[in-house]
């Protein structure tokens, strides 16, 4: 049995380790694009994203996030709601010398936009395979699904 609380939780500390993520509007036939997410801890079920107000994203809808941590051992499936949210106390909490990178203007850029997605479900895989599930693995053994992680459907990513 998957411990969800646990899946939500490595959720946000794997993406906070790695928030290279790829996210698309559902609605498009464009792939989706490789963003770096925004996480503020005083949201919860919410991603923020710097975007040019010229990216496809900016016109905001249904859409969807997937995410790899860095170690390949956990895989997320994000969907939610996009849209330009360009609060400036938002994007004064969130600016950092990796996104003056993008934006030589600064704060003020024309071009910057601030695109906030607002979560509605996760489905969440995390891959941590038990010693008895290894050592099958290594000798040809069939391994049982609870030996190789847990996996969930949620509604809300909030822990507890």
């Amino acid at each position: 049995m998957a411990d969800v609380a646990k899946l939500k939780k490595d959720l946000w500390s794997k993406l906070a380790a790695s928030p290279f993520v790829m996210v698309g509007l559902m609605d498009s036939a464009e792939h989706h694009i490789p963003l770096t997410a925004q996480l503020d801890e005083d949201q919860v079920d919410t991603m923020f994203f710097f975007i040019g107000k010229d990216n496809r994203l900016a016109q905001g809808g249904k859409a969807m996030i997937h995410f790899a941590a860095k170690g390949h051992d956990y895989f997320a499936c994000l969907d939610g709601t996009a849209r330009i949210d360009n609060d400036f106390a938002q994007v004064e909490k969130l600016w950092s010398p990796q996104v003056q990178a993008w934006f030589p203007g600064g704060k003020d850029d024309p071009n910057l936009a601030l695109l906030r997605i607002d979560l509605d479900s996760a489905e969440l895989w995390e891959t941590d395979m038990s010693l008895s599930g290894k050592l099958k693995m290594l000798f040809g053994g069939k391994v049982k699904g609870d030996e190789v992680g847990s996996h969930a459907v949620v509604e809300t990513t909030a822990e507890g």
